[in-house]
């Protein structure tokens, strides 16, 4: 039992001397020049890096030995260099399919370490269809406490891109990287954070930083908490419920009294206007006879006729 603990305890001591730091997060180069990744150790690489190797990682693929530091074949294109605690990877006329993430590896007793990773960028990842936008929780999801997550999307891009975050100026962190590649072969990359809810309340400026390439300059997008955009939008309309519903009861009492008055005008204590048949007139041998007929209801519903006739003669 003893002995067993002292192998894992002296293998956890190997583990941190044999501990991988590379110090270029982001490494931009332009097509056909030369890369260099570093890589150091706590302690000195064994016979001039023999044990150490290489590993790249593309979008969407698996990790892949790019060179072994003890195989001096293909020098011309890929080089491994072992100074001390240094070990340098050299990529001779650079393309834009050496563009990845870059993986240090030494291994002692048959058990390997890997270091923290270099992103190399070749060239210009921006295209036509790049374009940056930045996610930010709603107002309303942040009645409970605890952390606001933010978002930076970079859609249309053909290489790895440098995504960084600062608060008001500050630079705080890279954030969380995922990606996914689309139809055409374009890469969308979706870099996360998460902040302590007083800290996006407090009304900084959560600034994204999308750098392409080396030479141009980074696109920003900046996300903001913004207190009365949750309430603006309840506050204006608010002002016109009183006078819309004034002008809904006013057209409905409107419309009940036309129909009532149309229908049934009794009710109203009015009586329907009848009007009286039109005159007949009658032309013959000069005399004019003129029919007038005079229809009144009477409360029994009982109907009266008279009739008055007179005639007109020619001189």
């Amino acid at each position: 039992m003893l002995f067993s603990k002292y192998l894992l305890l002296s293998f956890l001591v190997i583990r941190v001397q044999l501990f991988l730091h590379q110090l270029q997060p982001f490494l931009f180069v332009n097509i056909n020049d030369t890369a260099k990744i570093q890589c150091s150790s706590k302690e000195k690489f064994v016979a001039g890096g023999i044990t150490a190797e290489w590993y790249r990682r593309r979008e969407g693929e698996a990790p892949m030995l790019i060179k072994r530091c003890s195989d001096i074949k293909n020098a011309t294109k890929v080089a491994c260099i072992s100074e001390g605690h240094n070990l340098t990877l050299v990529i001779y006329n650079a393309q834009r399919n050496d563009s990845g993430v870059y993986y240090c590896t030494d291994s002692y007793m048959s058990f390997l370490t890997f270091g923290n990773g270099s992103t190399l960028i070749v060239g210009d990842s921006y295209t036509s269809s790049s374009w940056v936008l930045t996610l930010a929780p709603s107002p309303h999801g942040l009645l409970s406490p605890g952390t606001a997550d933010l978002a930076c999307v970079v859609h249309g891009v053909s290489n790895p891109v440098q995504i960084s975050w600062s608060f008001s100026g500050d630079l705080q962190e890279q954030g969380l990287m995922r990606s996914l590649k689309a139809k055409d072969g374009s890469f969308v990359f979706i870099n996360h954070i998460s902040v302590p809810m007083d800290t996006w309340t407090s009304g900084k400026n959560f600034t994204c930083d999308v750098k392409f390439n080396s030479s141009s300059k980074s696109v920003k997008k900046i996300a903001r908490y913004i207190e009365a955009s949750s309430t603006a939008p309840a506050r204006e309309c608010s002002r016109y419920i009183v006078p819309l519903a004034a002008g809904a009861g006013l057209l409905l009492l409107a419309v009940s009294l036309s129909l009532v008055w149309t229908l049934c005008p009794s009710a109203l204590g009015l009586k329907p206007r009848i009007s009286a048949p039109p005159a007949s007139e009658e032309h013959q041998d000069g005399i004019l006879y003129t029919h007038l007929d005079f229809d009144l209801r009477s409360r029994d519903r009982s109907t009266m006729q008279r009739s008055a006739r007179g005639k007109s003669i020619k001189p």
